[in-house]
């Protein structure tokens, strides 16, 4: 292989790369002091961590006036932290706070800017069932369906990045939708409050109107969320 795996992996190897990583995964962009106090280290760890994560380019900076923000750089790094988990061995939970959390983020949470957990895993399947994607690959097989509700799939269609691509799920161990598609279905989403985004966390809420939706627009059923 040409490609250096080792280097790559070292990035995620330490445990505060890796919830740096982890807190801006919801798409959010966060100063080095927000990521410090998330990350539980001090101003001059983070900043050393978020260096070498600049400098690999899985990390992208912007300042607003006195303030740096930082943010995921695209969509690679989300996806190879996804993929990690699948491996990875699951935390202990040592507090009902933290058995909650974790509930919340296997039922519905974002993924980069894409839905993921049970909930976009089985909103995929729907897709697929409905043939609006065609299995595998999730290729828009019938553009209509989503153009009439609401999703703009032109600019989707636009976008520089991949349009549509299976995602694994590191919770439920199959794929849920991502790509520029992904990110325009749960912008519609939001918009429509059929699903609502935790403010403190990349968890997401599926309101009751959204289970009525999803149900009757997609054959999606949720009511074990």
């Amino acid at each position: 292989m040409d490609a250096d795996v080792a280097a790559a992996a070292g990035l995620f190897a330490d445990r505060t790369r890796a919830s740096v990583i982890a807190a801006l995964l919801d798409g959010r962009s966060l100063t080095a002091g927000e990521l410090a106090r998330s990350c539980d280290v001090s101003a001059a760890t983070i900043s050393a961590h978020l260096r070498r994560l600049l400098d690999a380019g899985l990390v992208a900076v912007s300042a607003q006036g006195r303030h740096r923000y930082y943010r995921l750089a695209d969509e690679r790094a989300g996806r190879a932290f996804e993929a990690l988990a699948v491996l990875a061995p699951v935390l202990p939970v040592r507090s009902l706070r933290q058995s909650r959390a974790a509930a919340s983020l296997r039922a519905a949470r974002t993924c980069y800017d894409h839905l993921a957990g049970h909930a976009g895993v089985r909103l995929a399947e729907a897709l697929v069932s409905r043939g609006i994607l065609g299995p595998g690959g999730f290729a828009l097989l019938a553009p209509a369906e989503l153009t009439s509700f609401g999703v703009d799939v032109a600019a989707a269609e636009r976008s520089r990045r991949s349009f549509a691509h299976p995602c694994l799920d590191w919770s439920e161990r199959r794929h849920h939708l991502a790509g520029a598609l992904g990110a325009a279905l749960l912008d519609r989403l939001v918009t429509l409050e059929w699903l609502v985004r935790d403010r403190s966390s990349r968890a997401v809420r599926v309101t009751d109107a959204g289970h009525d939706g999803l149900r009757s627009r997609f054959g999606c059923d949720l009511t074990v969320l």
